[in-house]
């Protein structure tokens, strides 16, 4: 099972656990991340202005890479995710923003949105599927109550993504008891974290972490999984880490036996 996999810039500095984590456990499950050679930026944030191309480019050039390749471009981080997803997008259905693409990057052949892409949650609920890897664990993570934090960029726009309910996720909770622990939903798992606004508006950001994990201390949970490094870094500044939060790549490769080969990948 191989696919062209994106990792994008945070996973090459302040992620890189998220980052080893994934590819240890990835090839426990036989799968096989090939990343993507001379991959740029994505830029973090999916642009709104409808006459803006150059900051789509480099995704374009991702997207066209793995059509080249003939496989499906997997995603980590979540940002990464909903910029590439979103400028997909764009090529299969604006014809504008295709055609204006597609000339100033001058490809041997026209890119047109033909390249599936998957966040690695998706990959494990939708290719390898939970009952199978719950077969897999060999550390079930029995005892732990976690809780899901999806933020917005997984879910949102849920038309385009089509990444769960936007309202009612289960993936992130169904990876969760895959893996022999007990999801805890509580209120605020959908909720932004102000994770761009966390400069400008750092007491509005606080306010809004401070909020989500009292919904989740209040529901009983002991820890929190995400899969965006914004996120992240964001709840455990602006909350002085009152819960552990961890990616959710973390709690895979203990459970599949592997935590330790990927420490030693990052420490090295």
């Amino acid at each position: 099972m191989k696919y062209s996999y994106y990792p994008g810039c945070t996973l090459r500095t302040k992620a890189k656990n998220l980052d080893a984590y994934a590819r240890v456990s990835a090839n426990a499950l036989g799968i096989d991340l090939e990343e993507i050679e001379d991959w740029q930026c994505c830029g973090g944030v999916y642009p709104l202005g409808s006459d803006e191309i150059a900051t789509k480019l480099s995704s374009v050039r991702a997207l066209h890479a793995a059509k080249e390749k003939g496989q499906s471009l997997v995603t980590m981080c979540s940002a990464c995710h909903h910029v590439i997803k979103r400028v997909n997008d764009d090529m299969k259905n604006v014809e504008d923003i295709r055609t204006r693409a597609n000339n100033y990057m001058e490809l041997p052949e026209p890119y047109a949105g033909e390249t599936e892409v998957l966040h690695f949650l998706e990959v494990l609920r939708d290719k390898i599927g939970f009952d199978e890897l719950k077969k897999k664990v060999v550390n079930p993570l029995a005892g732990k109550k976690i809780g899901a934090y999806y933020g917005c960029l997984l879910l949102r726009p849920s038309k385009l993504l089509s990444f769960d309910d936007p309202e009612n996720p289960t993936i992130i909770e169904d990876f969760i008891r895959a893996l022999g622990a007990e999801p805890v939903i509580y209120p605020y798992r959908n909720e932004c974290c102000g994770g761009y606004i966390s400069l400008k508006e750092k007491e509005m950001s606080k306010n809004m972490c401070e909020k989500i994990m009292e919904s989740a201390e209040g529901f009983g949970a002991g820890m929190l999984i995400t899969a965006c490094p914004l996120c992240l870094y964001n709840l455990n500044k602006s909350t002085g880490a009152r819960l552990p939060v961890v990616y959710f790549t973390e709690l895979l490769a203990e459970a599949l036996g592997v935590k330790e080969e990927a420490e030693k990948e990052v420490q090295a």
